[in-house]
């Protein structure tokens, strides 16, 4: 199976520029917790989760002012649209990511894989091994943004 086939399309993105408060506001009308960053022909710099806001925002008292691009994530970590979904997961597992961004060669956005589409399409034991994987993040690497 190929990513293009369970990506998400419909991708909400904000600008590096936007405020934490406009994508904060954005998460929320779009019920998602993660945002890609992109520039103005949607070539993918970064991530903005909510974990990053209240990391990097709250705890650190910034004002809602503040830039998306000084909080993002800076690592994108991504697969092709063509690419088999178990680039995907390995990606996600080596990465310890619940979400794959999918881009074109030159880096623009045009889908996003998240854990939940990988389960839905795939037999229970391969989507808990991949699971598994991912959520290693919490025991080995403490609790960084992400």
């Amino acid at each position: 199976m190929l990513c293009q086939e369970i990506m998400k399309r419909e991708v909400q993105c904000i600008m590096a520029e936007d405020t934490i408060q406009a994508a904060a506001s954005k998460m929320r009308d779009a019920n998602v917790g993660f945002l890609p960053v992109c520039d103005s022909a949607w070539r993918v710099l970064g991530t903005l989760t909510d974990r990053d806001l209240a990391l990097r925002v709250l705890a650190e008292s910034r004002p809602l002012s503040t830039k998306a691009g000084d909080v993002m994530t800076r690592e994108v970590v991504a697969c092709r649209p063509e690419d088999d979904v178990l680039r995907a997961e390995q990606l996600m597992g080596q990465h310890h990511k619940s979400r794959v961004l999918c881009t074109e060669a030159d880096g623009r956005l045009v889908g996003v894989i998240s854990l939940s589409d990988i389960a839905q399409r795939e037999d229970d034991r391969k989507a808990a091994q991949t699971m598994r994987r991912v959520t290693e993040r919490e025991s080995a690497h403490g609790a960084g943004p992400g």
